[in-house]
């Protein structure tokens, strides 16, 4: 039995991670919860799972929980609550699935608390992935991955060193907008939010989707996958695959590639991580290769997705750009999503921002918050 915090409970990856939870009652058991602001889900799935302790965002909603709940269950709230689930004793492992920044505090003071993460927030390891990394280090714990890329990577990889790797191959859906003829470049300042949010693959958050719609999301995966094993910016590539099947894939010195394949499921990645070393049975996850019929692959379209090489770039230069780029894009995200800019501008204003700053190497954490804050600033203005 490995007992489970879950932070982001509420959301697609959290919702996901119960399903797991509630398909393995003997192996997984949900000690803690933390949500945003939606109470009734919070309250449904503390009902169902008994945690210890549940967290919401706002303190004003802390007494409507612990009416509803009593007081076998402890609430507690805001940026401390989330604190206090990282670390909680009994925790075996912390999944965040946080969306944003604001789940790189927890991520490390569950790291300095001695617990294994699980990775579903992108954010953590492309702002402070070097620091995350040497504090993993240094307390001996695990910091698993919860993409089903990295997820496909790590089952790839099964342990070998990175002087045997030739290249990480992260594939990508491509997006709705991945048809060149449908979509060409000058059709793209016409792209509405509601087609931005159709993705052809995945049922994922907003922001997620956003960026999988602009490629952005691979480009942040290129610098998370680059801390997470080890590996420079230049042997990580992408490899679009409209079928989704192909999860990842690793190709070694000499020649050979080794894939990770399965219907596309969230569940598995998450199963996976919070039950490593070991592989539990599920009937959730069916792949039939003759129904899928074909797998196809193709070279993303950097003229019209420049997000790629815009993260290629931070990640190769490192320091805080890689925050800075992640705080534009967030920024340009939710403008477009409040239809004050289009949607090549959302690439265009990470552009200018990244342009605009001076990065400091080896930053402190103090430093990449700073470099956080700036950015969002910069973007605004």
């Amino acid at each position: 039995m490995k007992n489970v915090v879950l932070l982001g409970s509420t959301g697609s990856i959290g919702t996901s991670t119960v399903k797991v939870a509630e398909d393995l009652p003997d192996q997984i058991r949900l000690i803690g919860l933390a949500a945003g602001g939606n109470t009734k889900l919070l309250l449904e799935q503390a009902a169902r799972h008994r945690p210890m302790t549940v967290s919401i965002s706002s303190p004003d909603k802390v007494k409507e929980l612990q009416d509803a709940l009593g007081f076998s269950t402890a609430v507690v709230s805001g940026d401390e609550g989330l604190i206090k689930l990282a670390t909680m004793p009994e925790a075996d492992i912390v999944l965040i699935a946080i969306v944003g920044t604001a789940g790189l505090q927890p991520a490390l003071a569950a790291i300095r608390a001695g617990k294994d993460i699980a990775v579903a927030s992108k954010e953590i390891l492309v702002m402070a992935g070097e620091i995350v990394m040497n504090e993993a280090r240094k307390h001996g714990v695990r910091v698993l991955a919860v993409d089903s890329e990295h997820s496909a990577i790590f089952q790839c990889l099964d342990g070998k060193p990175g002087a045997s790797v030739r290249k990480l191959l992260l594939t990508a859906s491509g997006g709705p907008f991945r048809d060149r003829t449908k979509w060409p470049k000058e059709s793209f300042a016409g792209i509405t939010v509601e087609c931005a949010l159709k993705h052809p693959s995945w049922v994922m958050g907003r922001k997620i989707t956003i960026d999988s719609a602009t490629l952005f999301n691979k480009g942040l995966e290129m610098i998370e996958a680059r801390w997470l094993f080890d590996i420079e910016m230049a042997r990580v590539g992408v490899v679009v695959h409209p079928q989704s099947i192909v999860h990842s894939m690793v190709e070694f010195v000499d020649g050979s590639l080794i894939a990770q394949l399965s219907t596309p499921d969230m569940c598995l990645p998450i199963q996976y991580a919070l039950t490593y070393p070991e592989r539990s049975a599920s009937e959730r996850v069916q792949t039939n290769f003759p129904k899928i019929g074909t797998l196809t692959f193709e070279e993303p379209d950097v003229e019209r997705f420049p997000a790629i090489e815009l993260a290629r770039r931070a990640g190769e230069i490192g320091g805080t750009l890689p925050a800075v780029l992640n705080a534009a894009n967030e920024m340009a995200v939710e403008a477009f999503v409040n239809r004050q800019i289009n949607f090549p501008q959302i690439t265009e204003m990470v552009r200018r921002t990244m342009d605009a700053h001076k990065v400091v190497p080896h930053p402190t954490l103090k430093e990449i918050l700073a470099a956080d804050a700036w950015a969002r600033q910069e973007a605004h203005r």
